[in-house]
């Protein structure tokens, strides 16, 4: 019984053996690399450097197969074909292009075959020959070669024009030395054209605010009407957020400089809503807000806010203001002016001046409006 049982595992493990061999045979076949292959040729013009036998070929960058052979034209020594052996199943059309690209630190190069249109015909030689396709001629020029050849097109540019570079190199030699010998006039123009473009560095001048009056006379009843307060016109010489301080031929004063921490419409508009608070007409607003009802608009047209540095300087003030109704009615309009004493010393002192005419003006806007509504 033992011998029997022994001849029986002999002949399992032997059984097994073919079995497994008969196996290893179908998958070379099938998947290992004994798979059916088609054999293509590729010609190339001048060079294929660096390609060797067992290549890779990749179809659309997916490896289908390997170059079993590189041989030389007989008929014409600039061409190389390269013979290559890829899967059948591998749509190579009539259209498809081949080149070759350099993969990997190293630049290892593969045949690289792209594309074609699903519609075309497969290729295939009608005469019983290996189908051939051909490359572009510079489908096989390396990033070495083609620098060489950019850089050598670089140098033919050069020398064919190497007398028309010397003149210009010698004019900007002149020109360069012509400016070295005028630099200060040129500084002079470069400043001039910064100082008539508001360029250049900016002047650190002092900013003020305007103060709003607290106190008012006695007013009779104080409206209940939505009063809206629009930005005013600015007439005139007013712009900016500049105080202006002229002499009396209305120059421009270059001593004394002074800001507002806004645009003076800006400043002239919350003042006089704030005006209004202070006298407690707290319906006054700055513009007219959304789904809300206006019933009356206050306009102002602000000719001057200045001071004048005269022998007895001043700080004058003056606008126009009307009172606009429902439907657009004119209920009332007035000019505004006051022109009080001040000192010119500093620029507190103009800021203070126009301060109190401000105040003046700004009292008699109120009382008058509440009256008119």
């Amino acid at each position: 019984m033992e011998i029997r049982a022994r001849y029986t595992l002999i002949g399992l493990f032997t059984l097994s053996a073919i079995l497994a061999g008969f196996a290893f045979v179908y998958w070379l076949n099938t998947s290992g690399g004994m798979a059916k292959q088609s054999v293509y040729q590729v010609r190339y013009q001048n060079t294929v450097s660096g390609l060797l036998e067992g290549s890779a070929v990749l179809f659309n960058g997916i490896r289908v197969g390997e170059v079993s052979a590189l041989q030389l034209s007989a008929d014409n020594p600039q061409q190389i074909v390269a013979v290559l052996s890829v899967d059948s199943s591998t749509p190579i059309r009539t259209d498809t292009k081949a080149s070759i690209e350099f993969q990997g630190l190293m630049g290892a190069p593969v045949v690289s075959l792209r594309g074609g249109a699903a519609g075309a015909a497969p290729l295939t030689a009608s005469d019983g020959k290996t189908p051939l396709m051909v490359a572009d001629p510079g489908a096989g020029q390396s990033v070495t070669e083609a620098a060489r050849e950019v850089l050598q097109n670089v140098d033919t540019v050069v020398t064919e024009n190497s007398e028309p570079l010397k003149g210009l190199i010698a004019n900007i030699n002149t020109f360069s030395a012509v400016l070295a010998k005028n630099s200060d006039r040129i500084d002079g123009i470069l400043g001039g054209l910064e100082r008539m473009t508001g360029g250049g560095k900016k002047s650190t001048a002092n900013v003020f605010d305007l103060v709003t009056p607290k106190t008012f006379p006695p007013i009779p009843k104080i409206p209940t009407g939505q009063l809206v307060v629009p930005e005013p016109e600015l007439l005139g010489s007013l712009f900016n957020d500049e105080m202006i301080i002229k002499n009396p031929a209305g120059e421009r004063s270059t001593t004394l400089t002074g800001k507002w921490p806004d645009t003076i419409s800006r400043v002239l508009q919350s003042r006089i809503i704030q005006s209004f608070e202070n006298a407690n007409y707290l319906d006054a607003l700055g513009r007219q807000p959304d789904n809300l009802q206006v019933d009356y608009q206050l306009l102002i047209d602000l000719r001057n806010f200045q001071v004048v540095t005269d022998a007895q300087p001043y700080a004058e003030i003056e606008f126009s203001a009307k009172i606009v109704g429902e439907a657009g009615k004119i209920l009332g309009a007035k000019i505004f002016k006051a022109r009080v004493p001040t000192s010119a010393a500093t620029a507190a002192d103009v800021a203070a001046g126009l301060n109190v005419a401000f105040a003046k003006v700004a009292t008699e806007l109120v009382v008058w409006t509440c009256q008119i509504i």
